[in-house]
């Protein structure tokens, strides 16, 4: 009894010794060489700007759904200050629209138009901040990648061309390895900032959108203000 035992501990041994070991993240990483470490940088960045627009874009998108409702009975009420002040006590980027329509209110509405669009852009620039760096990553760490492929591969090649009539698998293996790791790399980085980009332009989309929405009615508002002798200015 003991005999056999032994010697299913022995055959234990003897399979877990055969194992392969199995490969972990960062030993898989290392064996990419220094192309990794380029594309962690571009993890980090990419990771960065996706939360620091996720915040930005998360902050602009909250405004009170009643507050154009509110401005357009202060306008029409007269209250332009008040509408002013209930503009800046909201810190989104169309309540900043707003803003700046009523304090040209009085002006001809070209001009208006054009004080209001040139701080849309302003606050479309400050929201797309850093989007065309996340495009660069999702475009960029696919091809450092494959640049690792073909280093990866030329060192195979160059291995077995050294090694002359001693060719062993694992020339070749080696190089193969190293190239597969690094396109695993590239492409996990350049989806995460593909995928992120879509997202946030699709948001600041929606954000725009509603932007030209408010705007359109804001011009719409101060046109009837404009034309009709009963709104005045409130002191």
């Amino acid at each position: 009894m003991l005999t056999l035992l032994q010697a299913d501990s022995a055959e234990l041994l003897i399979q877990e010794a055969a194992a392969p070991e199995k490969m972990s993240l960062i030993k898989m990483a290392v064996a990419g060489g220094w192309l990794m470490i380029v594309l962690l940088i571009l993890s980090i960045i990419a990771i960065y700007i996706l939360g620091s627009r996720w915040w930005a874009i998360r902050q602009a998108g909250k405004l009170d759904p009643h507050f154009m409702a509110n401005i357009r009975e202060l306008v029409r009420a007269g209250k332009t200050s008040s509408a002013i002040n209930l503009c800046r006590e909201n810190s989104s980027p169309i309540a900043r629209l707003i803003e700046k329509g009523l304090e040209r209110q009085g002006n001809p509405l070209p001009d208006i138009q054009a004080a209001v669009e040139n701080v849309a852009n302003i606050e479309v620039a400050k929201l797309e901040k850093g989007l065309p760096m996340l495009a660069t990553v999702a475009g960029g760490a696919p091809m450092i990648g494959f640049l690792g492929t073909v280093i990866g591969m030329i060192q195979a090649f160059y291995n077995m061309a050294s090694a002359g009539s001693n060719i062993d698998i694992t020339l070749l293996s080696g190089g193969i390895y190293t190239a597969m790791v690094t396109t695993v790399g590239g492409l996990f980085v350049g989806i995460i900032a593909y995928f992120g980009y879509n997202w946030l332009t699709a948001r600041i989309n929606d954000i725009v959108f509603k932007m030209e929405s408010d705007t359109i009615e804001l011009m719409d508002l101060l046109g009837q203000a404009g034309t009709s002798s009963e709104f005045t200015l409130d002191k």
